[in-house]
């Protein structure tokens, strides 16, 4: 079902403080987001101490994003099939180990480029862990209707720590050096470590046996692969990361070499990015009552491209800030409405994985940009690196006209919970089968249009929700008669596969029982298939009336 009444309207873009676990977890980020920016500028400028290259320089962009894309699914399918809130805990624990390494590391002066390098993909690895139970999470936090704000302020309050973390860590690196640095970093996990344990959060008890991790990445690739939208969104996502992501990465690079400053004028500079990225957050609930979502996405293409090219040209450091106040402000609006259009096209039981698939287009693209501006960089220079990029990012708004954004609409994803497991007749196992299903409807000529029309989404939506070889036949003897077939490879899939079943999605099951023009419901034959010496025989299990 769709809410025609936008969000927007209805919630205000603080209702989420309302709920006292989202304003416990949010306060307790922004501590620990402070120290990971704290840490960020003492790893990025003292790799421009000990590297050898600025190739080496624009690794630690990459480091930081790699993990993301190569352990995101993973990590989507655990924050599906876990307690979100104590995998969230073990990856808070291990970056807070990990932190604590680095700092020994870099007081007793055993750092080299690659040492760093690895510390800084291993916290980073913590967080691809901890985000997509973290951003699915939300949803468990706050209702369903408040879900755009949340992340919102999600986004609002990462960014205000990044607005004064990078400056104030600029402070602690110039006066006390990177291991202070990297101290900071580790304390300041420690209060959203004792949150996550306090919470208890009201989470649904699944009466079906956890999925394997293969099978559970597999079911949230297919739901990706079989929803375009969302698929839209992926590209667009990926193609951002991947331009927008050099003036972050090449920073370090222009505040040494092109404006002639230290450590303190990088975190100045990150902190102008902070300060343009609350503004952002500020007005993107706004900015979605006032434009289209491809309007909105298309702006911050070229907004940031006026960011880099800006920081391409500026001899001064207030110049290169003013544009980052832009470049901030448009990094928030993109990002943080390509997240809320995922998280409001996706049913929670799959809402981590999706996430992840996002994530991993996402900071794919910002990785894999990294490291390419970074050999651009190394070859000609960062101003040239810097203009290519923002060359990139006009191309990646073009790419709305290809492939534009859907204009978002509030969807009811919550389960259907119509379907009662029958009672059959065979005694079957949870592992027992294949499954074949059989639906037959009885559909007058004149409907037949609008019949296939809305069977081509109900077999989207099969396959999207674990389906196999979906088909649709017709009666040769009786035209009127159309039989839709699917198989499960087992009987617990098969019911597994019904629970997936939202409120939004009843509308197409309603629309073909509106179409079927039998004096009966549309009948449903389950059977599961045997092997026999001569080959596959179907045995009857039940021939109920569809639920």
């Amino acid at each position: 079902m769709i809410d025609e009444k936008p969000e927007s309207e209805s919630v205000s873009a603080l209702a989420p403080f309302r709920h006292g676990i989202f304003r416990a977890v949010w306060a307790a980020s922004l501590v620990s987001n402070f120290g990971g920016l704290i840490q960020g500028v003492g790893a990025a400028w003292m790799m421009t101490t000990i590297a050898t290259s600025p190739y080496q320089v624009a690794l630690v962009q990459a480091s930081t994003t790699l993990p993301i894309m190569l352990f995101a699914l993973v990590a989507g399918a655990i924050a599906d099939s876990f307690d979100r809130r104590k995998v969230m805990l073990v990856a808070q624990i291990f970056m807070l180990v990990v932190s604590l390494l680095l700092t020994v590391f870099t007081y007793c002066n055993l750092i080299t480029p690659w040492t760093l390098l690895a510390f800084t993909f291993l916290i980073d690895s913590g967080t691809a862990l901890n985000s997509p139970s973290w951003q699915a999470s939300v949803g468990d936090m706050v209702p369903r209707n408040k879900v755009p704000a949340a992340v919102a302020l999600n986004s609002m309050g990462f960014n205000l720590t990044r607005s004064v973390g990078p400056a104030i860590g600029g402070i602690i690196v110039a006066a006390a050096g990177a291991a202070a640095a990297f101290a900071a970093n580790a304390v300041s996990y420690i209060g959203l470590i004792v949150v996550m344990a306090r919470w208890k959060p009201d989470v649904p008890v699944s009466t079906l046996p956890r999925e394997s991790l293969g099978a559970a990445m597999g079911a949230g690739l297919r739901y990706v692969a079989m929803s375009p939208n969302i698929g839209k969104v992926l590209v667009r996502g990926a193609a951002f990361g991947f331009s927008a992501g050099a003036v972050l990465a090449l920073l370090p690079l222009v505040a040494r070499d092109v404006v002639k400053g230290d450590a303190l004028t990088y975190g100045i500079m990150l902190g102008a990015f902070g300060i343009g990225a609350v503004g952002g957050a500020l007005i993107s609930v706004r900015l979605r009552q006032l434009l289209s979502s491809e309007t909105m996405v298309r702006c911050a293409f070229a907004g940031f491209a006026v960011c880099a090219f800006n920081a391409a040209i500026s001899p001064h450091a207030w110049q290169t800030s003013l544009g980052l106040l832009v470049g901030g402000a448009c990094w928030v609006i993109a990002l943080s409405h390509f997240n809320v259009t995922v998280q409001m096209a996706t049913p929670r039981w799959v809402v981590g994985r999706v996430l992840s698939v996002y994530q991993t287009a996402t900071f794919g693209g910002i990785a894999l940009g990294s490291w390419i501006w970074g050999v651009v960089a190394d070859a000609h220079g960062a101003e040239t690196a810097l203009i290519a990029a923002a060359i990139a990012m006009l191309a990646g708004g073009a790419i709305g006209l290809v492939l534009p954004l859907p204009q978002q609409q509030v969807l009811n994803l919550d389960p259907l919970n119509r379907f009662k497991e029958p009672h059959l007749a065979l005694d079957l196992k949870p592992r027992s089968g294949p499954i074949a299903i059989m639906i037959e409807y009885v559909i007058r000529h004149e409907d037949e249009a609008e019949f296939l029309a809305t069977m081509a989404e109900r077999g989207r939506i099969r396959r999207r929700d674990g389906a196999r070889n979906w088909t649709l036949a017709r009666d040769l003897e009786n035209p009127m008669i159309w039989i839709e077939h699917y198989h499960t490879p087992t009987w617990l899939e098969y019911v597994r596969h019904n629970g997936r079943i939202t409120q939004a999605d009843a509308t197409v099951g309603e629309r073909l029982r509106a179409l079927h023009s039998g004096s009966e419901p549309p009948r449903v034959r389950r059977v599961i298939e045997r092997p026999t010496t001569a080959g596959t025989a179907l045995v009857m299990a039940k021939v109920p009336i569809e639920h």
